[in-house]
């Protein structure tokens, strides 16, 4: 897919598509139900004038109110074919509204126009023409997204042309900048698509190791890698990451990447990401049923969530350091196995009594969360695909937060917020941290079953949180794939969503 800005309007001239929009002047009669001729709508901003009068001589004009998502087609004098986009009332168009527009049109238009050419100028609801240029661009990216590695017949490749016209010369250099970034940021989130949905047959702990090693060496220039295999876990005595692990066909492996700015000093701001990694979840001795387990090659969602951002933000050159753990392993069965009531002591010495094999995601983040904080990060992110209670508590459109400081907490919220992406804070109350006491043990590894079980999950990391780390945990189990509300995103398979919300918490967060 190619990208490129047009500031002097002759690709937008000789494009096969041309894409305009046209909205509500402001207080103009809204709903069905209004008796009312159509609502004057506004083309004041087409950079073309004779589309504008070819547009308003056509009949069916007439008709069109300019809706948000409304659409009317023409074609032009040139023979080119003009999609003109209804967006409401401009100012409650928002960038998020950009996002899904734009990806709608672009579906139409995928296979069916070698040039297409947006009218920059008509879609800056947001004020700012260089970040309505950058919406534009990502909404594509993502959009342009698939994954058809294992059909017979793979979707077929269009050499499609995207122009982005009439963007001011004198906003050349800082748009060109920002679609740079915007193409770092979404090759980044498609590398996580793609970990997420490679299938677990292929993609075990030990592979999945190898291709982000790959990907680091090849991409992401100056960024330390360090693998640790079964041995060197044990050696650190991941006594409950080892546990999940040790039905596996496969050796587990911990990923650590280390990014550090070209000025860093002692002074510089050091954030830890990790990730749950779980190739396949059966659910151990504690088996799921069959139709729970179809799809649980995303549980490492959340490791591909921080490698997504994690990349992003070094290719975007983070003025901050940035640590990425990430654990990976499969939780299967064989004689070997961890059975129910089994007491197994974690890296910082805690013994937890593991009731039920399959919440196995907090017993590989534990270890891995206590190897983070050793290396004295500031602040700490971990991700997971950790709970089913989370959808049912937020659905499966809202990542939920949880921690110990709500200042940090607030910071992740906001950076959210600025990407439009949904992320809502639960509480860690002491009850819940009373309720993963263990009889026999120091810790159990569920809580009282039915009840608050995304927040009971939190309050067990949080005992593997030390010197005053402030520490966030996102649980991405509704939001990690399929999120067929979202335009942009596949109806089926990885979302990417919360790499966005990291990525401009990475690169802009204080």
């Amino acid at each position: 897919m190619l990208i490129k800005l047009d500031t002097t309007g002759d690709q937008f001239l000789n494009a096969d598509l041309k894409i305009l929009t046209a909205f509500q002047k402001s207080g103009a009669p809204k709903g069905k139900n209004k008796k009312t001729d159509s609502p004057e709508i506004s083309t004041d901003h087409w950079s073309d004038k004779s589309l504008k009068e070819e547009f308003n001589n056509l009949k069916a004009a007439k008709a069109f109110k300019a809706g948000k998502d409304e659409t009317i087609s023409f074609t032009g004098a040139l023979g080119e074919t003009v999609w003109v986009l209804g967006l409401g009332e401009k100012n409650e168009f928002s960038a998020e509204d950009i996002r899904k527009s734009v990806a709608k049109l672009f579906k139409n238009s995928k296979g069916k126009f070698a040039t297409v050419a947006f009218d920059v100028p008509g879609f800056n609801s947001v004020k700012d023409e260089v970040e309505a240029a950058r919406l534009i661009a990502e909404s594509i990216y993502l959009t342009d997204y698939s994954f058809d590695l294992y059909k017979s017949k793979k979707s077929e490749k269009f050499e499609q042309k995207v122009f982005l016209s009439h963007t001011e010369k004198k906003n050349s250099a800082k748009a060109e900048k920002a679609l740079a970034s915007v193409k770092n940021i979404c090759q980044s989130i498609n590398v996580a698509r793609d970990f997420i949905n490679e299938v677990p047959n292929v993609l075990h702990s030990e592979e999945y190791a190898k291709r982000v090693e790959a990907d680091v060496k090849k991409n992401l220039k100056g960024v330390k890698v360090k693998i640790l295999n079964k041995a060197q876990i044990k050696k650190e005595n991941m006594g409950l990451f080892l546990s999940v692990n040790s039905g596996s066909a496969y050796e587990p492996r911990l990923v650590h990447l280390t990014y550090e700015p070209a000025k860093a000093t002692a002074k510089t701001k050091h954030i830890a990401l990790v990730g749950k990694g779980i190739t396949f979840d059966t659910g151990g001795y504690s088996l799921k049923p069959g139709a729970s387990m179809t799809g649980m090659k995303f549980d490492m969602g959340g490791s591909a969530t921080v490698y997504g951002a994690f990349r992003a933000a070094v290719l975007e050159k983070a003025p901050i350091k940035i640590t990425c753990i990430l654990a990976m392993t499969d939780n299967a069965i064989n004689s070997m196995a961890t059975m129910p009531d089994t007491v197994v002591a974690g890296r910082n010495g805690k013994t937890v009594e593991i009731l039920n094999t399959d919440a196995e995601g907090r017993l590989i983040l534990a270890d891995a969360l206590d190897y983070a904080c050793d290396l004295n990060p500031h602040y700490i992110i971990d991700a997971a695909t950790l709970t089913g209670a989370c959808l049912v508590a937020l659905g499966n459109q809202v990542c939920a937060i949880l921690g110990n400081d709500d200042k940090w907490i607030n910071e992740i919220l906001a950076a959210a917020k600025n990407q439009d992406e949904y992320m809502w804070q639960l509480p860690i109350i002491p009850e819940w941290r009373t309720d993963i006491k263990s009889k026999v043990a120091d810790l159990k590894n569920i809580g009282s079953p039915m009840r608050a079980g995304t927040a009971t999950a939190a309050a067990f990391l949080e005992e593997f949180i030390k010197n005053d780390i402030k520490w966030a945990h996102l649980d991405v189990a509704g939001v990690a794939d399929s999120q067929s509300h979202l335009p942009y995103c596949p109806a089926n398979g990885a979302s990417g969503l919360i790499i966005r919300s990291l990525t401009h918490l990475l690169v802009n967060g204080k």
